[in-house]
């Protein structure tokens, strides 16, 4: 019987056929793994102590540059390396709220793709597993409001957390495809064997990144794959599994000094940096915990811990590409999202050990944990913060502090949030067994996380579209493949540029231009000279400074970075316009639904009774917010104000009913009443710097705690109603 579209048809569609699955065959695998908030020299290959042998590994056998930068943030990083863009491109300047300008919306925008949208086109299949973080809906109502999740922007599998941060054991939006789920009832994942029973985020990330090669092996055979592998680790709070903190018990011993030198002479000894353009300075004394140096060493070990985790799940990935016959053909990049995290997360206040027996009901097993810091570990322990508190179990949130965080940064200045180099550079290896012909080699050229969408869509063989989501025009790329430079070939560009928080910079050739908040005064460094940014030449080379300048505010106008750090917030919106609010007694706002207190002054009144300590109402955390609460039987009030916290204590014991209110002035005065007669009174540094990212609650503090307290320290005793009264 002849076919009705004949024989020569066939023939023809075969062939076709033939040729696309070839030419399939031969298209590499990608995988971008990212950690986060890791320093410069936080891993074996890049000088440090702790063991990544697999890390190491790839970097033997593949490509280590030295200069290669991202945004000093975790959402503009995010946003920047998935689109290609710098991060007010695509919408997200700074976090995950809405500043009131395109640049600054919290969102990824429809005038940007991301890499497995722009991949599509050349039959890749996308997965993800990890932090996603480029999004203001994490508590959506409606399908809508998943626009932005990974799902919805080109993945085709997701498993991992909406949320930017949380428990290690307990994560909060924990999401499988489009769904939230537990992680006690997913059965998808049961509890693991290696962890003795327990869940832990960081290998449950490395294991659904291992099962979708495996299955997309099965399902897919040789049709290419992109995969973004998005870990938690090393990011706040310091969790890690016993059996990790074990061998780093003892490693520090020596002091952040010592362990720093290790470092910078390792790094020296691999050619990373070397001597006569860096300078490995002394830590301040002022910066040590050496009173509380078991507790702080403790936390450098749990730290080290979660890296070698990762390492070990990096391991697993890599294994199940040789497992599958794809090892030699897949692209892999490593790298981190900001440098090292100074910030003082959990460090205020004093700790200490967990009571014997728990203190709270267990959660259910179903339960979906909503905090980024939950206020209790599963099993019914409170939240501990504080010094003396020993990180890693699930019932602490401890940061790991400015001076480990400058050992991570070895040699360079500043940190998280600044556009120094400690804030933005970043390891970046690269393997590809196919392809590198420079194995072991270190790349010198100074690159950016927006080369990493460029460099996809080249190996890919794609074609980034000029036109997306509904005819939507797309702004063109603005990174430069890094292709050429895997076998030795040079690549051209004009310049870098960075902006976040006000702190901004430009990299031209060997100069850095770099200015600290929107006010600070531009430096000028040669960075082939002086990669630690220690000699200032904008005094001597005026005219340097006169044209990069120049070139940077080019730059800012055309990418939606001005106005320069906006303020105001469209998801305040509705608590701009009120002044006065009235709240239940067990009220909870999130962030984005909280009265809106920066530059506000704030009176807080409440009919109270109380029979004990605890929390009458509280809004923000550590860094940013306020609470009016009672402690050691008085009434106190405290404001954080960029991480730096003022008490007044009313030294008034309180009991039973009674109307209690406080004050913060814009200038800074802070008043207490007790039944309308005035107990207490001083001046503070102002108001409210900043619009507390942390919601607001009555009767407790959920989140990072604003005073001197362990979360949540809920109140004993009743809150009838709480009224809220804002002025500008």
């Amino acid at each position: 019987m002849n076919h009705p579209f004949g024989t020569a048809t066939l023939a023809i569609v075969f062939a076709l056929t033939t040729s696309w699955m070839a030419q399939a065959a031969e298209k590499p695998n990608i995988i971008y793994i990212m950690s986060d908030d890791m320093g410069f020299s936080d891993i074996g290959c890049y000088g440090s102590e702790i063991k990544t042998p697999h890390l190491d590994s790839l970097a033997e056998n593949g490509l280590r540059f030295t200069q290669f930068y991202n945004t000093a943030r975790c959402c503009p990083t995010r946003a920047s390396l998935l689109t290609g863009l710098y991060p007010h491109q695509a919408g997200i300047g700074h976090m995950m709220n809405d500043r009131g300008h395109d640049g600054y919306r919290g969102e990824l925008n429809r005038s940007c793709v991301t890499i497995p949208e722009a991949l599509h086109s050349a039959g890749y299949k996308n997965y993800m597993a990890g932090k996603w973080h480029v999004t203001t809906k994490i508590a959506p109502k409606q399908e809508s409001d998943k626009d932005n999740w990974p799902r919805q922007r080109g993945f085709d599998r997701f498993y991992g957390t909406i949320h930017g941060a949380g428990s290690f054991f307990d994560p909060n939006t924990l999401t499988r495809e489009n769904t939230y789920i537990s992680p006690v009832t997913d059965p998808e994942y049961p509890r693991s064997a290696r962890t003795n029973g327990d869940y832990y985020y960081t290998d449950a990330i490395a294991d659904h990144a291992s099962r979708y090669i495996h299955e997309h092996h099965t399902d897919e055979g040789d049709k290419p794959f992109f995969m973004y592998v998005s870990f938690t680790a090393a990011h706040w709070p310091m969790h890690a599994l016993p059996r990790d903190i074990q061998k780093y018990q003892g490693k520090y011993d020596a002091g952040y000094d010592t362990i720093r030198n290790a470092r910078y002479a390792k790094m020296v000894q691999l050619g990373l940096i070397d001597s006569d353009s860096t300078v490995n300075w002394t830590i301040p004394d002022d910066w040590k915990n050496d009173d509380q140096w078991d507790w702080d060493k403790r936390n450098m070990e749990v730290y080290a811990a979660m890296i070698d985790n990762m390492d070990q799940g990096i391991g697993r990935i890599v294994e199940s590409l040789k497992d599958t016959g794809q090892f030699e053909n897949t692209l892999i990049c490593f790298f981190q999202d900001n440098g090292g995290c100074a910030e003082g997360y959990g460090r205020r206040g004093t700790g200490g050990p967990r009571a014997e027996l728990p203190t709270l009901p267990p959660l259910a097993d179903d339960y979906l944990q909503p905090n980024m810091t939950p206020t209790q570990s599963r099993d019914g322990f409170p939240m501990r913060t504080g010094v003396g508190t020993m990180a890693g179990p699930a019932d602490t949130a401890i940061g790991y502090g400015k001076a480990w965080a400058t050992v991570s940064n070895t040699p360079f200045r500043e940190y998280k949030h600044w556009t120094h180099e400690g804030g933005i550079s970043t390891p970046l290896i690269i393997h590809w067994p196919d392809k590198i012909t420079r194995a072991g080699e270190l790349e010198t050229v100074p690159s950016h996380l927006i080369d990493l969408m460029a460099t996809a869509v080249d190996v890919a063989g794609a074609e980034y579209p000029q036109t997306f989501h509904d005819g939507n025009d797309i702004k063109p790329m603005e990174g430069v493949s890094l292709l050429p430079l895997l076998t030795g070939k040079p690549i051209q560009r004009e310049a870098i540029y960075w902006e976040h928080e006000g702190n901004r910079a430009i990299r031209l050739g060997d100069f850095k231009l770099v200015a600290k908040g929107v006010n600070g005064n531009w430096e000028l460094y040669n960075i082939a000279n002086d990669r630690s940014e220690q000699n200032d030449l904008s005094q001597s080379e005026p005219e340097r400074v006169k044209e990069m300048a120049a070139m940077w505010q080019t730059y800012a106008k055309r990418a939606n970075v001005l106005p320069l750090n906006p303020r105001s917030r469209a998801n305040h919106q509705a608590a701009n316009t009120n002044k006065r609010f009235e709240l239940s007694g067990d009220a909870n706002l999130e962030g984005g639904q909280a009265p809106f207190v920066r530059g506000r002054r704030i009176n807080v009144s409440a009919d109270v009774d109380i029979h004990g300590d605890g929390v009458i109402v509280a809004q923000g955390g550590v860094t940013h917010g306020w609470s009016l609460y009672v402690k050691d039987g008085t009434l106190q009030f405290a404001a954080a104000r960029n991480g730096k916290r003022s008490t007044l204590d009313s030294k008034v014991a309180i009991q039973g009913r009674h109307k209690v209110s406080a004050t913060l002035g814009t200038l800074g005065a802070i008043t207490i009443h007790v039944d309308e007669k005035k107990v207490a009174s001083e001046r503070i540094a102002g108001c409210l710097v900043e619009q507390p990212v942390d919601g607001l609650q009555v009767g407790q503090d959920t989140n990072g705690a604003v005073g001197d307290y362990k979360a949540p320290f809920a109140l004993i005793g009743d809150v009838d109603k709480v009224i809220l009264k804002l002025k500008p």
